[in-house]
Order: structure tokens, then sequence, then C-alpha cells
């Protein structure tokens, strides 16, 4: 179930200093880089597909009635393009669609629809499958992560499940509080580290580059493989906030040359058009390497990934549907295409 990341062969392991914090095992070169599926991670694949179908149903639904026993003419065309806007695909992504299905219908000499919505999906995955890359694991020692996104995305909780998955994949975990303008964020992330065994790095004031600064320091004394840094949820239209980003940034590189190595944006996947929008603002001022996109669970349309595949296709590392750590899972353009055409 947790076979999304790539690791390469590891080094010879560091041991942990402190005992809340067990050093990752030693794994040899021989052994396969990801962890096979069972037959409990197979009954769990199939439980996350049923509820990323029924999280997308709102789109899916729409499309589907589209290409039962249709015509294909500018009417459905019409229609197609009403849908996909409504999915809040952005009229880029959009057109770009719709100019090559009829092209694809045109020079294929597609006489159906059902062979239409087959056109669609071989489009919407060419489209996707450049988002879909893993996280890789075992290139730097630690592995700092940087993670944005503005308040209420999912951010905090997001940091809690990956915590999980890379446990799972071995890797020892800090967690550095680095949203120091709001109290519960801090509590929020320390119950995380409870649940999960992992330390918080945190300060009840102060400046949130000092905190990144301090965990960075930490897991190298401590010999962890991961650092993942919270920082502060913000508007991209607050600027001096934006500045701050770019300052906790910088003090990361100076705390550990080449850090952070990810700087991840968590986008809530219900906030459409909004989320492209969100995706260009932290990445011109950050330069994002990863995305997760969360809440992908009853009310979102699911179109804002081909917006932002178009626009500013960045990694997309993870989607999530609810609030359970299964419910975090590695984006698979294949899964979510299907999903999405029902």
């Amino acid at each position: 179930m947790f076979s999304f990341f790539k690791k390469k062969p590891p080094q010879e392991a560091i041991s942990a200093t402190t005992p809340e914090i067990q050093p990752a095992p030693s794994i040899a070169p021989s052994i396969s880089p990801s962890i096979g599926p069972d037959s409990a991670s197979e009954q769990s694949k199939q439980g996350w597909l049923n509820r990323l179908k029924s999280g997308l149903s709102k789109t899916s639904s729409s499309l589907t009635v589209l290409f039962t026993g249709a015509k294909i003419d500018d009417a459905l065309y019409e229609e197609l393009e009403s849908a996909l806007l409504s999915a809040d695909a952005g009229v880029e992504a959009t057109q770009f669609l719709l100019d090559a299905l009829k092209k694809k219908v045109k020079s294929e000499k597609l006489l159906d629809a059902a062979q239409v919505k087959t056109a669609l999906r071989d489009l919407l995955l060419d489209l996707l499958k450049p988002l879909q890359k893993p996280l890789m694991l075992g290139q730097h020692q630690p592995l700092v992560m940087m993670i944005a996104g503005v308040n209420g995305a999912g951010k905090t909780t997001t940091i809690g499940k990956l915590a999980k998955h890379l446990q799972a994949h071995h890797q020892s975990v800090l967690l550095a509080a680095g949203d120091t303008f709001r109290a519960a964020a801090r509590e929020q992330l320390t119950i995380w580290g409870e649940r999960n065994n992992v330390a918080v790095i945190a300060q009840e004031s102060g400046d949130p580059a000092a905190v990144a600064f301090d965990a960075v320091h930490s897991a190298q004394a401590r010999g962890i493989n991961v650092v993942m840094i919270d920082t502060a949820g913000r508007l991209p239209t607050q600027l001096h906030l934006m500045d701050e980003l770019k300052k906790i940034k910088r003090v990361i590189g100076k705390g550990l040359a080449a850090a952070p190595h990810e700087i991840l944006l968590v986008i809530d996947g219900n906030t459409g058009q909004n989320a492209l929008a969100q995706v260009k603002a932290f990445d011109d001022a950050l330069g994002l390497t990863g995305l997760v996109v969360t809440k992908l669970d009853g009310t979102a349309k699911g179109g804002v990934l081909a917006a932002i595949a178009k626009t500013r296709p960045i990694p997309l590392y993870f989607i999530g549907i609810g609030e359970q750590i299964e419910d975090l899972q590695a984006f698979d353009a294949v899964e979510f295409v299907d999903a999405l055409l029902g």
C-alpha cells in the first residue's frame, strides 16, 4: 500500500543519539526499492480506489452522461467544454483538450461516443502523466523538506501522514513546528509526533527560520533521515509573509548546503482555480519541487489537476481523500483519470 517511494541503495546507517527516535535499519542493496503488494494491501488499494471514485463522482457523473448515446457533433463538444470548465479544468487546459480531441476524432475516424470517451481518456493521461513522479529517498542525509500552504489546506495533517509513510519505508523522521503564528498548529503537529513516535522541534515563540535552522542541525546530530518543516499558513497575496518563507528557505540553506531539498505545497482540492493561483504564486516565490492535493472527497471536482498540468506541471507526489493515514496515497495518473471519467 505504501509503494510510492523510490529509494537509492542506502548509505551506512547513522545511529540516532536520542531514545525516542530509532535509527533507520540497514537495507541490503539487493532488496527491491519498493514494497510489493500482499493480500491485505490489495484490499486496502481497492478500498482507496473506491473512495477516490466516490470523491470525484461529481465530475465523473457529468462526464459520463455526455457520452451516453451521444452524437459526435458540435453540440457534444460544447457540452464537453462546459463540463470541463465546471470541473475546474480552466480555460487553457479545456481548450487544449478539446482541440486535441477534435483532431484525434478526425484523424482516427472515430464514429461513436464510446470511442470519443476513450480518446479523451488517452489525452487526459498524456496531460497528467508528467505529474506522476515518486518522492526520492536516500539521496540526502538528512532529506530536508519544507512544507507550505494556506490555512485550511490540510498542511499539518499531511505532514503527520507523510511521517507515517516515511517510517514505513524505514526512514527516521524529525518534525519542525515552524508555524509560530498559530499555537494550535504547534499543538497539532506535536500530537502527530506523539502518535508516530517522532520528535518535534518547537518554540513557544520566536523566529520560524530559527526553528527550521535548529531542526536541520538536530537532524544532523541525531542521524535522522528526513526532517519536515511546517510553515505558517498564508495567502500568496500576503507579500510580507511570502518574504518570510523566502527567509526560511535561505536560513535552511545556511544550515545545510543545497537544502531544502524538497519544497512541497499542500493545496485543497476543493478550491478550484484558486489552487492554480496558489501554485503559481508559491512556485514563483520558492521554486516548488512537488505538490500534495488534499480533500478530494466529495465536493472536489478534480479538473484543477489538468489546469496545473497544462500551466505549471510540478510533480504531484500525493493526493488525499480523507482523514485516515491510508487516505493519502501517491498520485497515479491512470487511477485518477479512470476515477474522473467513471
